[in-house]
């Protein structure tokens, strides 16, 4: 196993994390943000910056105009942007525009990719993943899916409510997951100001660095042509799969970044705050708690690397993707715990960054599928092949 980094992976790893000291972090508390995230205008400035230095949109297509990264790479440049809540806003790879332009790549018409793709990646659009509903739709569950489409000569008719949609308010184009008539699922590609969409409000969560919010979204009688079909109809669930495995490891390796912020935060603090006559660094209790964040911060690194390092082999990775999911989810969780921990009153106020980390990070572990769904789901696969392995064992000693 070869962990080196290539001279222009690590070239392009520093330029990214001196983009993020000199070009972003400063704007962290530019005022034109609100609780349902950074606002145009404050986008805009940071998706000029980033096209300046070079960096927008990194994991898109030369094609369309970004830079092909690998699954590999993108975990070096997504951790370092991740290390300021506005970093992926800036590089354009902010949750869920950078699972949609991915999706878009794989399964969207030419005609479609030049519509709504290419001014996305660059910087020009946004867009959301209409899938979540509201009770008894679906959620961890998506075959419990509510809205519908029906065909109506040239158009598909949709019908439904979605909630907790991401980047919804301001978003250019919306991704649709709906229920046919057969039972299956399709998507649809729908600009947003069509008539049949309301955007009825946005929901007050935890988090407040995510472009648009988290709104909910009312669809009613929304006409959608045959041609802005997304991929193949009744095959809406296999697209989904398509989009959330490589989504599942981008968020562990943008949340990574904001760990190591937290960390590198207590640390600076617990060096120089003195406390019974000494240090803090130099009391066991905080020395533990530095040490463990430091596992944890390396562990969560290789299950993202291997994983990228899989994907870019051509694996599915579906299992692995939610056990990296699971595993970073939680490790950084308690990373940036911790770091509240070691900096007092500091850490549960405003006078550093890592009150807001620990608000927005908090939800990771219930965003792409709870942490106890990924374990179920991981359970369920690993009887299934326990199973296999012992029919093939049993198999083989008939022959012999």
């Amino acid at each position: 196993m070869d962990f080196s980094l290539s001279p222009e992976l690590v070239a392009l790893r520093d330029k990214v994390r001196r983009f993020i000291a000199e070009q972003v972090i400063p704007l962290e508390n530019d005022p034109r943000q609100s609780h349902h995230g950074p606002d145009e205008p404050l986008r805009r400035e940071l998706v000029a910056r980033a096209r300046a230095a070079g960096l927008l949109t990194p994991h898109a297509s030369r094609e369309m105009g970004g830079m092909g990264l690998t699954h590999v790479e993108k975990a070096m440049v997504f951790e370092e942007a991740g290390y300021s809540r506005l970093g992926p806003t800036a590089l354009n790879i902010h949750a869920p525009d950078e699972g949609n332009i991915h999706l878009m790549e794989e399964v969207a018409t030419p005609a479609q990719k030049e519509r709504w793709l290419r001014p996305q990646v660059e910087g020009a659009l946004r867009s959301c993943f209409a899938m979540t509903e509201p009770s008894p739709g679906a959620g961890a569950d998506p075959s419990m899916l509510q809205t519908t489409a029906v065909r109506d000569g040239d158009d598909y008719v949709i019908n439904g409510r979605k909630w907790f949609i991401t980047g919804a308010d301001g978003a250019d184009y919306a991704i649709i997951m709906a229920r046919m008539e057969d039972g299956s699922a399709t998507m649809f590609l729908s600009d947003m100001d069509r008539p049949g969409i309301t955007l009825e409000r946005n929901m007050d969560a935890m988090d407040s660095c995510f472009t648009g919010g988290h709104g909910v979204l009312h669809f009613e009688n929304l006409r959608v042509p045959t041609a802005d079909v997304l991929g193949e109809i009744g095959k809406g669930f296999r697209y989904a799969q398509v989009r959330l495995a490589p989504a599942r490891l981008t968020h562990c390796m943008r949340w990574l970044g904001q760990a190591r912020r937290a960390h590198d935060t207590a640390l600076n603090y617990v060096r120089k705050r003195h406390a019974f006559g000494k240090p803090l660094v130099e009391h066991e209790g905080v020395g533990f708690m530095l040490a463990d964040n430091d596992m944890d911060l390396h562990t969560a690194r290789l299950h993202i690397w291997h994983t990228a390092w899989l994907l870019d082999q051509g694996e599915k990775c579906n299992f692995e993707s939610s056990r990296a999911k699971v595993v970073c989810s939680e490790a950084e969780w308690r990373v940036v715990d911790r770091s509240v921990q070691m900096l007092g009153g500091q850490g549960v106020t405003g006078e550093t960054p890592v009150m807001r980390i620990f608000t927005d990070m908090r939800a990771f572990r219930i965003y792409d599928g709870p942490s106890e769904v990924h374990r179920w789901s991981m359970a369920r696969k690993l009887a299934h092949l326990a199973e296999k392995a012992e029919a093939e064992l049993l198999r083989e000693g008939g022959a012999a």
